[in-house]
């Protein structure tokens, strides 16, 4: 069963892998890059990634997917459609779906999808990873807030991976509260809840030095990588170093 305990019948021997996911699509290629026939076109790492694209997550071709006869297509609940997934299904395609809101369901779901779905041993990366979290906060706690767009400004919420990350940096989500898990919220709202840090990723909106820190005028605004803030894969390995970097 996949991490949404659908049964998934995978072949004995996986040769032919297409992801929908962008951290697992720069998983699979860390490890396996030769099995990678397909990715969306928001797969951006690696750079060199030469494969099939097959348009975005939330509009992914379906009759390209099943014209490239994968034998696992790699979702996941929060980034794919289920009806897309459901789609993939009746056309006989295994299709594996991960579910991930906390770093320690990272490491478990990619063990259990590496293993089950592609047929194949943990990566090395993997352990490195687990290693990279293993070190307790044990700082001065701050709050903050995660803008993910503006016009409208949404920010993160409730049981996000996201939300994980900071909260074992030991930076608290002041948001992570709300019965929304990307609620929309006032510009003034955030600006009255005068947290510690406004932290910045670069996706989904490309915040950065010069978009984003002037709606937050006597905030310290922090930049930060989306891909070491939102994806779990190889990224996970250098993630807690830099982050704790950007975020003192």
């Amino acid at each position: 069963m996949d991490d949404t305990d659908i049964p998934v019948k995978i072949p004995g021997t996986v040769r032919r892998i297409v992801s929908l996911v962008p951290s697992l699509t720069e998983s699979v290629a860390a490890t396996l890059p030769g099995a990678l026939v397909g990715a969306t076109d928001w797969c951006s790492h690696p750079a060199d990634l030469d494969v099939v694209r097959v348009r975005g997550t939330k509009n992914p071709d379906l009759d390209a997917i099943r014209r490239l006869r994968p034998d696992v297509v790699l979702c996941n609940a929060e980034e794919n459609r289920p009806a897309d997934i459901e789609a993939l299904r009746e056309s006989g395609l295994a299709v594996w779906v991960t579910r991930i809101e906390t770093v320690s369901e990272a490491f478990a779901s990619l063990e259990r999808m590496f293993a089950v779905a592609c047929r194949t041993e943990p990566p090395s990366w993997l352990a490195r990873a687990r290693e990279a979290w293993q070190a307790p906060f044990d700082g001065p706690r701050r709050t903050a807030i995660v803008p993910i767009w503006r016009r409208p400004w949404m920010v993160v919420g409730r049981d996000t991976f996201t939300g994980d990350v900071l909260r074992l940096l030991g930076v608290d989500n002041l948001y992570a509260g709300h019965p929304e898990r990307y609620p929309k919220i006032p510009l003034a709202e955030l600006n009255e809840r005068r947290p510690g840090l406004v932290v910045l990723p670069d996706e989904p909106y490309a915040f950065s030095d010069t978009d984003g820190p002037e709606s937050f005028p006597g905030l310290r605004c922090v930049p930060v990588s989306g891909r070491l803030l939102t994806w779990y894969g190889p990224s996970l390995v250098e993630a807690p170093a830099l982050l704790r970097g950007a975020l003192s």
